[in-house]
């Protein structure tokens, strides 16, 4: 029995840009994210990584082929599934940490678990817990706007893993921040990822943090390769 946590078979997506011209994103992509793995992918700007993430998280669907997680494929499921899934089972941090502005880094974190029926006083705890985890428990009553860009970024992590999904889908997720503090948030997402034993697709340019996950793809011309 297969431990995969994410699984695509055959994915493709075209878009048409208007008559005659038809972009053909996605070529046929096979991937395997095993439990516990970190995987990098690498691609240059508008290779359509981030077409591949919207898919694997099931924001988008395939024109052709299949997306399981945890061995349940949803080729077939409808939008109520789907979100139901996106809630419980998968994690988003984006280039730009979209944190809701007028509350607070605690809030952020602890909103998603309300919505998932999580009561206020265990989602605050498990909040003020994944803020202790990667070092910024004493901001968690500051606004995203008095916090540095690397806060942010953490604050947008821990929010990500509020629901404890199985998988962590990352888009270029330190690509706003300077060298010095990519280096300092990645290794806090790093250690966090390993601590909770999710699985994690992650997408950068940067091969030195690519070099330091579990495995390295490229995504070229719609296929993935080995880097």
């Amino acid at each position: 029995m297969s431990d995969a946590v994410l699984t695509l078979k055959g994915v493709c997506k075209s878009y048409n840009l208007g008559k005659p011209s038809e972009v053909n994103v996605l070529r046929g992509v096979d991937l395997s994210v095993q439990r516990g793995e970190v995987v990098a992918l690498v691609a240059p700007s508008g290779a359509g990584k981030s077409t591949l993430l919207h898919i694997a998280g099931l924001l988008d669907t395939p024109d052709q082929g299949t997306v399981e997680i945890a061995g349940q494929d949803l080729s077939g499921a409808g939008d109520r599934q789907r979100t139901a899934l996106r809630r419980t089972d998968i994690g988003f941090v984006y280039q730009f940490h979209h944190l809701l502005p007028e509350f607070s880094a605690l809030e952020n974190i602890v909103l998603p678990q309300l919505a998932n029926g999580v009561s206020r006083s265990d989602a605050q705890a498990h909040a003020l817990a994944l803020l202790d985890r990667v070092g910024i428990k004493e901001r968690a009553s500051h606004r995203p706007a008095a916090l540095s860009g690397g806060e942010q970024q953490r604050v947008a992590f821990c929010r990500a893993l509020a629901n404890r999904p199985r998988l962590l889908l990352a888009d270029e997720p330190t690509g706003n921040l300077d060298p010095a503090t990519s280096d300092r948030v990645f290794a806090a997402l790093m250690e966090l990822v390993r601590e909770t034993g999710l699985s994690a697709l992650i997408a950068t340019h940067n091969l030195d943090l690519a070099a330091r996950m579990d495995r390295q793809l490229r995504l070229e011309a719609g296929q993935l390769t080995p880097l």
